[in-house]
């Protein structure tokens, strides 16, 4: 065996105990203890008799009847339980206990732990990128990178791309049994190290330096086993539970070297008779276990990260609702935790928790690495000051330099050395990230009596060099690590934790278990082909169905060749299912947790019984009832035939999914294969006919060897044999021959030798791609021309947040430069509002919960969320709304903004002294939501120039509008970014920051005079959120009215607030008012309150004030916070405020514009169709994409048909065609519809956002949004129609081929605005994609193709009227065809065969014309109608 696994075994053996595995322990056996229990003693000695393989898989438990044996394979959930619960009871306060017992069992024997010191030298990491607009993803730039790509990979051109640098010349050491805090602004380079620490570092970023572990280089062991590394993204499967995810994490990530540890423990143990404790006995003996399911170290990191509340809860993700974001970061964290990994590297891991959770769980990890050995480097965003303390090293990283590397207690030396010192009320860590900035850095200039200028990183990073803790580093580097110091176990050599065949077991079992759990998508699978069977059944109805001539023959075969084209397509959703759980396979891939094949082989073995259940089904149902050869043999043969098809789609698609790597380019992909595989499978065009050059397509077509066995079984039957007048051959041969289908009854085991062939080819080569392929990178925000050459010693002026509006600021300077900024917001004069509201209650139904309330005797069926608040907000005031989760903070909010969308609201509301009216007040307010929703492909000046466009009055002219719009982005800090695309949150474009600010900016360019901002600073580092506050401090210096509800703010960020509303859970207010000089008047009132603790020096209010008025110490102390106040001073004088500004001041007007919109109908169609027409431009994943693939499809039906529109000699000439307009329609027409579905899900969320911000109405969006299409469909109907029409060779007289320009560009037209209509009328893309593909399997059915119009059962016929796709062929049939007068080899005219045999005729174009003008014209009403009466947004 490798490496470590046979070290403990060897030292101990080779050298007794030598000094790898000893300390000095000169009282190792004084600690032995022999007078326990007898019973228990002697079962303890029975254990003790039993060799060491034996004695590893019992332990003594202790149970309410004592002490039993018990083999540790076997804990149980209740024991496991017991087992944790008598070791750590609560985790904050047992788990050291419980850590320092662990340690000093295994030193109380002279074993090491093994440890790991990380050393980084030198390290250079850069990028290759374009900046400014070349980067901005247009159709023309997607054109160009292609190219460039090409050249630059062949070398004829060199890159254009720049180069930046990520990290620039760090080096430093983690040192083990220490803590390390990594701190640096966002974009410092924080993630890129953390990641060439781990080994994880993306190829293609240029890597100069090295890093080494205890000496040993990144090649001489494996670095991904060895260490592990946390990503800042939560990517799960929403479908298994916490407990299941974090189980499956530890199985595979195995046992490390426990087990050789306890081996070598057990037998010093044994050696100096110690007797361990039993329970720390037992709990060493379970973690050193491999291949447990569910194990002991699962349940234990479910206790430390405070999971157990939701153990037992799915992950969820957008689709399905599971466990709240703060809880699947804590997963995240998990699953690496339950591995044996020594060092931890965590990335960002506190987003979304709370700051006490952020607490208990470094806390946890501090005891861990310092009892333990371990070594640990964390990022966090906004760590408390109570957090900080807790690490033993800081890094600062800024502009990818170290500032500084080293012990905690030397931080603010090292900064006060180069003159800048943090201030008393300011939390360590928002002052190291402050420190860097240009913006922020003067306000921590200490030497007040000289002059500032700005110290750039480089400056810091040189005199750190000099400071003592940069020289302890230097000098610790220049001495290298002794590689014969290392412990042998503390590196893995070994790939992966487990052996191949667990590995396998592991994967399988979850694959099983997920497949459970998406029962739904199977069961759904089921009825459809039900329903298909049953349709099908009726359609091809035996009594309708004869077998006396050839055309009846065709038929039938038609009937053959859906089975098996619909055998193809209900494989479809494994593309997606593929493709969704491509990002979990990708992280667990590159940590080493499982090869590719491992889970690959699970997915394919496990779909074998579902797709034997779908064939029964189809085949049970139709066999029989559409009339097929009744012979028993060829009924099971048709069985094995289409079982083999569906397994071998389904390969095919799960490949196809796992090379296209996202949904637009594998279903791109997913379209040309079944093209290739439909078009030359011998039924669409025969293989008399196929070109020479595309012959191999042919014979690599598994559908083509799937037609020709289907047909050979069903015409070489007892049926099909007899001989019909006038012919010499039996009808079965002659239908054969008649479409050029194999004679052969061997090609029967042809056909499914070479389908199991393929099924084979396509799961091997989806185990390849699984293995060999990365995921798309990110694009990340555009890196503008400007912001590069921000001038050197130019410093930007910040007003620092503690400063509040003129209001409080004592000295002159402090007021004239106040009074400038208000003088500065003016270009567009608004008039300043108050907002009043009284008594108000807002309550909701509950229907579910009735019964259960009556029968507990509550009988209310309403469930009130706020109970009665009043207050007073005004101008030139900064409110803070806040409040526990749950308190109704938002809930308010929405209620006083209008954006509640249900429910009941009582109270009255008043704005200025008159009352509110919906209609008037959206003009005058602005909200910025929590999610900032934009739309994703345009720029942030764009965004801003939209907003400003549609909201501001008509009177302001361009000139002055685009002045306004430069004001916002300066006061937001916006203007570096004003070429950045805005991209998708957490996916592409801008920061999260970034994208906050934008959201206030869309509000404000309105002109609002009240705004109202919900949790603007949350997901936010400290230095990110500092810069969203002082956006908004300088929005309410301007003289608007400002409330935001805010979660958990540092102090400095609390006390920039004017006033607090704070409310308590259940929806009622504990206190109205000012905040005062260092939130004085608030610490003052709820001191005044009996029983509250005073607050400690230097703690932060807001956490204080939140902790005192929980419910819990509600409870303890007896005091109802609420009506404390309605007794108060203060909420006489609130009620009196809100009396005043509820009367209209003398003179004044009520709100009143002569329109509901600012600008007219024209305005907003013409600002929709701008806005449209930039997002499908940017967009060349959908735009461009769809415009290759055209082009694509006509050369390779041009090629494939080439000529044979000239044709009209056979009736199979005939047939050939018709195959080229169908295989067209149906292919470019699903594309179409399922690739405008993504793109109109996204652009609908932002729809309802505006929507409800008084942009427009309903109307001007559907219109804008089915315009924009029409020319993008035209010239994908021109380029295909030109291409196609030319060589297949159809006849060139100017009505012929603009009839089929028409055709195609009106099918295409209902196709995307079907596609667009069933997202409109359902709440989300995914259940959109359901409903639509159920409908393309009719439409192919009934297109006319498959079975003739006048072939359908009269009670089907109606439905061949209906079905569009029908009419697109009889329009493109008959103009091209239906007057053509030449006789074919059979005698009848061109003419008549097409009347005769497919019911079209010639002098019905016009109404086959309107046909299809009208279902456009149909989708795309229902589109306009859906989107103006749906809203699945429920607020």
């Amino acid at each position: 065996m490798e490496g470590a696994d046979d070290i403990y075994r060897a030292c101990s053996l080779q050298r007794g105990g030598s000094s790898l595995w000893t300390n000095n322990v000169s009282d190792a056996f004084s600690k032995s203890s022999r007078d326990e229990d007898d019973e228990e003693a002697l079962k303890w000695a029975a254990l003790e008799r039993l060799p060491t393989f034996n004695r590893l898989q019992k332990g003594l438990l202790a149970t309410s009847k004592g002490a039993n044996e018990i083999y540790i394979q076997n804990l149980g959930f209740h024991e496991r339980k017991g087992l944790l619960e008598r070791l750590i009871d609560v985790s904050e306060e047992d788990n050291e206990k419980f850590l320092k017992k662990l340690k000093s069992r295994i030193e109380r024997v002279g074993i090491d732990l093994p440890t790991i010191e990380v050393r980084f030298e030198h390290l250079n990491i850069k990028a290759e990128a374009h900046a400014g607009s070349r980067a901005l993803p247009s159709i023309i730039n997607f054109c160009v990178d292609f190219a460039e790509g090409l050249f630059n990979y062949l070398h004829i051109i060199p890159s254009k791309k720049k180069q930046f640098s990520i990290l620039e010349d760090v080096s430093g050491i983690i040192k083990p049994s220490r803590m390390t805090l990594l701190l640096g602004p966002p974009s410092s380079g924080k993630t890129t190290l953390l990641l060439a620490l781990a080994g994880k570092l993306d190829p293609n970023l240029k890597f100069s330096g090295r890093v080494t572990y205890n000496g040993h280089e990144m090649n001489e062991f494996v670095p991904q086993r060895s260490a592990a590394y946390i990503s800042q993204y939560d990517t799960h499967l929403g479908e298994m539970t916490v407990r299941e995810t974090l189980a499956f994490a530890a199985r595979c990530q195995g046992v490390g070297n426990r087990y050789e540890m306890l081996a070598e423990l057990s037998r010093r143990e044994k050696e100096a008779s110690i007797k361990p404790d039993p329970d720390i006995d037992v709990f060493m003996k379970a973690i050193a276990t491999e291949g447990q399911e569910t194990s002991v170290m699962t349940d234990y990191i479910i206790k430390i990260l405070g999971l157990e509340v939701c153990a037992d809860i799915i992950v969820g993700n957008e689709m399905v609702r599971g466990i709240s974001g703060g809880q699947r970061k804590r997963v995240t964290t998990g699953e690496m935790l339950v591995g044996p990994a020594k060092a931890l590297f965590m990335d960002e891991i506190s987003t979304g928790l709370d700051s006490s959770t952020t607490y208990q769980i470094v806390n946890s990890l501090k005891h861990s690495i310092h009892i333990l050995n371990g070594t640990a480097v964390i990022s966090l965003l906004q760590p408390a000051p109570e957090t900080y303390d807790l690490f033993d090293d800081i890094i600062l990283l800024s502009d990818g330099r170290i500032v500084y590397q080293g012990p905690r207690e030397h931080v603010l030396e090292f900064f006060e050395s180069m003159g800048f010192k943090s201030p008393e009320r300011k939390g360590v860590a928002d002052f190291l990230q402050e420190i860097t900035s240009r913006k922020d850095q003067q306000q921590y200039w200490m030497h007040k009596d000289e002059p500032y200028s700005f110290v750039t990183v480089e400056e810091f990073v040189e005199a750190f060099q000099s400071f003592h803790v940069g020289c302890r580093i230097g000098d610790a580097l220049s001495t290298p690590f002794e590689k014969s110091q290392s412990h042998p176990a503390a590196l893995k050599t070994r790939k992966y934790g487990i052996g191949k065949m667990e590995l396998f077991k592991a994967c399988f079992s979850r694959e099983w278990l997920l497949m459970k759990r998406n029962s739904f998508v199977y069961f759904f699978k089921l009825t459809q082909l039900t329903v298909m069977s049953v349709i099908a059944m009726t359609l091809f109805l035996r009594t309708e169905m004869h077998k006396n001539s050839v055309s009846e023959g065709g038929v039938y075969s038609g009937a053959l060749f859906y089975s098996l084209a619909l055998m193809m397509f209900i494989g479809m959703p494994e593309i997606s299912m593929t493709i969704g759980s491509l990002p979990v396979f990708y992280k667990q891939r590159d940590l080493l947790f499982y090869p590719s094949w491992a889970y690959s082989l699970p997915s394919w073995i496990l779909r074998i019984p579902v797709t034997l259940l779908q064939t029964t089904i189809w085949v049970a149902l139709t066999y029989y009832v559409i009339g097929y050869d009744p012979d028993a043999g060829r009924f099971f043969k048709q069985y094995l035939l289409l079982a083999a098809v569906s397994l071998m789609a389904s390969g095919l698609f799960r490949f196809i999914g796992g090379l296209g790597r996202s949904m637009i380019v594998a279903n791109t992909f997913g379209s040309f294969a079944l093209l290739i595989l439909f078009a030359l499978g011998g039924f669409v065009l025969s293989h008399d006919d196929i070109k020479k050059w595309w012959v191999w397509g042919y014979w690599i077509s598994p559908l083509m060897y799937g037609q020709n066995a289907m047909v050979v079984n069903e015409f070489l039957g007892k049926s099909w044999s007899h001989i019909l007048p006038n012919s010499i051959e039996p009808l079965g041969i002659e239908v054969l021959k008649s479409r050029g289908f194999a004679t052969d009854a061997n090609w029967y085991w042809i056909g499914v030798g070479a389908l199991w062939g393929f099924t084979i080819l396509f799961n091997i080569c989806y185990t390849l791609a699984l293995a060999f392929l990365n995921p798309f990178r990110k694009s990340q925000a555009v890196i503008s021309k400007d912001s590069e050459s921000i001038k050197p010693g130019v410093t930007g002026r910040a007003t620092p947040l503690s400063n509040r509006g003129s209001k409080h600021r004592d000295d002159t300077e402090s007021i004239s430069e106040a009074n400038n900024q208000k003088q500065k917001g003016m270009i567009l004069p608004f008039e300043p509002h108050s907002i009043t509201f009284d008594e108000i209650k807002y309550s909701v139904d509950m229907p579910q919960a009735r019964l259960e309330m009556k029968n507990q005797g509550i009988l209310e069926d309403k469930l009130e969320l706020l109970k009665g608040v009043s207050g007073a907000f005004r101008p030139g005031v900064l409110t803070a709304l806040m409040g526990v989760s749950g308190a109704g903070k938002t809930t308010l909010m929405d209620v006083l903004a209008g954006r509640k969308t249900g429910g009941y609201i009582e109270g009255n509301i008043t704005i200025s002294g008159h009352p509110k009216k919906q209609e008037t007040f959206a003009r005058i307010s602005g909200y910025c939501e929590q999610n900032d929703i934009h739309s994703p492909h345009v720029t942030v000046y764009e965004s801003l120039l939209y907003s400003a466009w549609l909201r501001l009055p008509p009177e302001v002219d361009a000139e002055t509008r685009k002045m306004f719009i430069e004001e916002v982005m300066e006061l937001v800090e916006l203007n570096p970014l004003r070429q950045a695309l805005v991209g998708l949150p957490g996916v592409s474009g801008l920061s999260t920051e970034q994208r906050k600010r934008l959201t206030i900016a869309v509000e404000l360019v309105a002109n609002p005079s009240i705004i109202f901002m919900d949790e603007p600073t949350s997901g936010l580092d400290a230095r990110a959120a500092a810069i969203v506050m002082r956006t908004v401090r300088n929005t309410v210096d301007t003289g608007r009215t400002v409330v935001c509800t805010i979660h958990q703010p540092s102090i400095d960020i609390f006390e920039s607030f004017d006033e607090l509303f704070l409310m308590k859970r259940g929806g009622q207010e504990i206190y109205v008012g000012p905040l005062g000089q260092h939130s004085s008047q608030l610490i003052k009132y709820f001191e005044g309150i009996d029983g509250v603790d005073e607050i400690r020096d230097g703690y932060n209010p807001a956490t204080w004030m939140l902790e005192v008025t929980s419910l819990g110490h509600e409870a303890a102390m007896g005091i109802d916070f609420a009506s404390a106040y309605k007794n108060s001073e203060l909420y006489r004088r609130n009620k009196a405020l809100i009396q005043e500004l509820s009367t209209p001041v003398p003179g004044s007007r009520d709100l009143f514009f002569p329109t509901q919109y600012a600008q007219s109908f024209m305005v907003q169609c013409l600002a929709c169709l701008w806005k449209q027409h930039w997002s499908y431009w940017r967009n060349p994943s959908y735009t461009a994409v769809r415009f290759l693939f055209t082009v694509a499809i006509a050369l390779i039906f041009g090629t494939m048909f080439w000529n044979l529109g000239s044709k009209t000699k056979r009736k199979q000439d005939l047939f050939n065609a018709m195959g080229s307009m169908y295989a067209a329609i149906i292919f470019l027409g699903i594309q179409n519809s399922s690739s405008v579905q993504p793109v109109v899900a996204v652009e609908r969320t932002v729809f309802y956002r505006e929507k409800a911000a008084g942009l427009y109405s309903s109307m001007p969006y559907a219109l804008a949004q089915i315009l924009i299409e029409l020319p993008y469909i035209l010239t994908q109907s021109l380029v295909y129609g030109l291409i196609v029409y030319a060589m297949i060779g159809f006849e060139w007289t100017a009505a012929k081929f603009f009839w089929y320009l028409f055709f195609m560009f009106f099918t295409l037209l209902y196709f995307t605005f079907y596609g667009m209509m069933t997202v409109a009328a359902t709440p989300n893309q995914h259940i959109a994609s359901i409903v639509s593909s159920a409908f393309y399997s009719v439409w192919n059915l009934f297109s006319g193709f498959i079975i003739p119009r006048p072939r359908i059962p009269v009670w089907w016929r109606w439905y061949a009227w209906i079905c569009p796709v029908s009419w697109t062929l009889y329009g493109l049939v008959s103009s091209q065809f239906g007057d053509i007068k030449e006789n074919l080899d059979t005698g009848e005219t061109v003419e008549d065969f097409v009347r005769n045999y497919f019911g079209f005729k010639h002098e019905l174009l016009g109404v086959a014309a309107a046909a299809v003008v009208g279902f456009a014209t149909l989708f795309g009403l229902t589109f306009i109608m859906s989107i103006k009466f749906f809203n699945f947004q429920r607020r």
